[in-house]
């Protein structure tokens, strides 16, 4: 939703400053510098990049469209998911949370938290984590050396719908410059013209670097800002699970581990001690 309403405020701004001056709209609108602009940014992308990287940006075009990536609740139920299976395990063993492990969509603890089972990444985090617990003696510190290498590769294969998205906005300037030289080559051909006719072919040739920097700092480049800030709240999150698993390593106590993961969560998401506090015990009743 946000997008939306940014996108509406640059195009808002632009066009009413331009109609305050008393501007032509009707001279602005020139699909075919938008068809030179556009279909060569998107063929410069096709011809640098392979299809994974053409896939993983159409899933971030798409995510960055939510209105929300993490709220309060989705930390919330990772913490409360958390407590639940580090209490299962203190009380009956590694063991127990195999089946879990093994089928969480199955999982009676899992099913609980149906958007936790959704976030792909963060499942298998947590999950091939704990099966690692299940079959070795792995060391704290080897384990968080181990996390860390994960999370810093999914962040990397996160970032790069960011990285292309911004080599797309660099382009757009001079594929605008390409369209407006265009223009003028077609105005060369209309020298003959009348003034007025030769001054309508000028303007319409330099709406393409009109457009070509607008796409660029208006849309484009912010949109590629977006993806990046989206990478970092999926590192973020992982962040705060690893967190958990670490400390109920080191200390064997649940309260413990969600407490460090807690202080991990980002300021403006991070819950209270006692509403924490409040869900964990009301899920242990059950």
């Amino acid at each position: 939703m946000l997008v939306f309403i940014g996108c509406a405020i640059v195009l808002g701004s632009v066009l009413g400053g331009y109609l305050m001056e008393h501007g032509n709209i009707n001279l602005l609108l020139q699909p075919a510098e938008l068809v030179i602009i556009f279909g060569a940014a998107v063929g410069g992308f096709i011809i640098s990049s392979p299809i994974k990287i053409i896939k993983a940006v159409q899933f971030g075009f798409l995510r960055m469209f939510k209105s929300k990536i993490y709220s309060s609740a989705d930390y919330v139920d990772a913490l409360v998911l958390l407590s639940e299976i580090f209490y299962k395990i203190r009380k009956e063993g590694l063991v127990s949370i195999e089946t879990d492990l093994d089928q969480p969509e199955k999982s009676v603890i899992f099913q609980k938290y149906p958007k936790f089972l959704k976030n792909h990444h963060a499942l298998s985090f947590l999950t091939d984590t704990l099966r690692t617990l299940t079959i070795t003696d792995i060391e704290a510190h080897e384990l968080g050396s181990l996390l860390d290498y994960e999370i810093d590769a999914h962040y990397e294969e996160a970032v790069i719908p960011a990285k292309s998205m911004a080599s797309i906005a660099d382009s757009l300037p001079g594929l605008g410059i390409v369209a407006a030289v265009l223009g003028v080559v077609i105005t060369m051909k209309k020298i003959s013209e009348p003034p007025e006719v030769l001054g309508h072919s000028v303007g319409a040739a330099l709406v393409g670097t009109f457009l070509g920097v607008l796409l660029c700092y208006g849309f484009v480049g912010p949109m590629s800002r977006n993806l990046e800030h989206i990478a970092n709240e999926d590192r973020e999150f992982l962040t705060v699970i690893k967190s958990a698993l670490l400390a109920f390593i080191n200390t064997p106590s649940p309260q413990v581990a969600i407490e460090f993961a807690r202080r991990v969560v980002p300021g403006e998401l991070r819950p209270s001690f006692l509403e924490l506090e409040a869900l964990i015990k009301k899920t242990k009743k059950f």
